[in-house]
């Protein structure tokens, strides 16, 4: 007697909470999962290996399912062709079919779970598109925004009224911007200068639309209530760093830019001269300041023997006056040394 054919085994696709080191694959997780019946709320289906093997599940070994392999540039536009495709195909929820799921997701039914994330991707898609061209591709921001629809399915309450749609898009876009905000960029903004950012590119957005051109720091400014100070720099700390990989010159010409950065680990006899100057130049300059404003720079930025910086209550403890009255002093001190060295380097240009 033959064998039996061993059965396929079953992976539930969101079931499983994705690694963030995976972020690339697991809207092909959620893309292939198969549609459920037409019943409106009959559990769907777990996704097998056969079904997920031909886009980039692959098994590895019994006792760990599946692994993620990387995807490559090329992967990219097809995974997200399907995810697109299942995620419309997806029929919506009703207010009463919301309030039965989210009662049998309070009892652990994973069914449910999964039933009522795959009606909302299309959601997720949807708010991804506004956080286009901010530092990750369509795909990751997708990736991302599922992972704050599944904290928004897990937490959601349909007893306090509304629908999940609204109260998901608040955990959608927080998971996105935490994922701008710690993956793209080399220098790290924090949140509260990312949502800076977020506003001002929407501003920008109207003006474009309505005016035909970019706003100025001072519309901006205007229209966000800050200064244009404040505006040009969160514009200046937004931009990209380039890629020391990139191309330059003509198409001969392998250079590359990291080519032309130097190694600032090596020192060289012009750097050595050069800090032995501004070391002088500085004990200089100290020496035309009064001697409690010298005590204070001394003591806050380590120049005495120890190197130890003191804090502005201890100085204003050893002199006897408040914290506020030190940071004072050693704010006029500073303005003196600028005021000197603006004089020194004036001095060339006037010869």
């Amino acid at each position: 007697m033959s064998p039996r054919p061993a059965k396929p085994r079953r992976l539930k696709a969101l079931a499983l909470k994705p690694s963030r080191v995976a972020r690339g694959t697991q809207a092909v997780r959620l893309a292939r999962t198969p549609q459920h019946s037409k019943a409106a709320l009959a559990p769907a289906p777990a996704l097998t290996v056969a079904a997920a093997t031909p886009i980039g599940l692959v098994p590895r070994d019994a006792d760990a399912p599946f692994y993620n392999p990387p995807l490559n540039e090329a992967e990219r536009p097809s995974i997200l062709a399907l995810y697109m495709r299942d995620a419309v195909a997806e029929p919506l929820l009703t207010l009463e079919e919301e309030t039965i799921l989210a009662a049998r997701i309070k009892r652990g039914d994973e069914a449910a779970r999964e039933r009522m994330i795959r009606a909302n991707l299309r959601l997720v898609v949807k708010i991804a598109r506004e956080y286009e061209g901010l530092g990750l591709p369509l795909l990751d921001l997708i990736n991302e925004g599922n992972l704050g629809l599944m904290k928004g399915v897990e937490r959601f309450d349909p007893a306090k009224g509304g629908k999940l749609s609204t109260y998901a898009s608040w955990w959608i876009k927080q998971s996105i911007r935490r994922a701008l905000t710690n993956q793209s960029k080399t220098i790290r903004l924090p949140v509260h200068a990312m949502e800076r950012v977020w506003e001002i590119r929407k501003v920008t957005q109207r003006f474009e639309a309505e005016l035909g051109r970019e706003p100025t720091n001072s519309e901006l400014a205007a229209e966000l209530g800050t200064s244009a100070g404040r505006i040009a720099a969160i514009r200046e700390a937004n931009i990209r760093p380039a890629s020391l990989d990139a191309p330059i010159g003509t198409e001969s010409d392998s250079s590359r830019l990291g080519d032309l950065i130097e190694d600032e680990r090596a020192t060289t006899p012009y750097a050595d001269l050069d800090q032995q100057t501004m070391r002088e130049t500085l004990k200089e300059m100290l020496g035309h300041l009064p001697e409690r404003e010298l005590m204070i720079l001394k003591q806050r930025f380590g120049l005495e023997d120890s190197d130890r910086k003191v804090t502005l209550s201890q100085i204003g403890r050893r002199f006897g006056v408040t914290r506020e009255r030190i940071r004072q002093l050693q704010n006029l001190a500073l303005q003196k040394l600028r005021t000197m060295l603006a004089e020194r380097e004036a001095l060339p240009a006037a010869a």
